[in-house]
């Protein structure tokens, strides 16, 4: 899936889709979402409780 990234205020953003976010069982409202860079590649993982 390709998606284009956004300006949001004076930062920058990707939306992600609902189906993507159910898949992965993340709540957007109450779950945490660590980012990290490895080579070339934006890791981001759900941060379990």
């Amino acid at each position: 899936m390709i998606r284009k990234i956004i300006q949001i205020g004076n930062s920058w953003g990707v939306i992600i889709p609902l189906p993507i976010l159910q898949l992965l069982k993340i709540n957007p409202v109450t779950d945490k979402l660590d980012f990290s860079v490895e080579k070339d590649y934006i890791v981001i993982k759900k941060v379990k409780s």
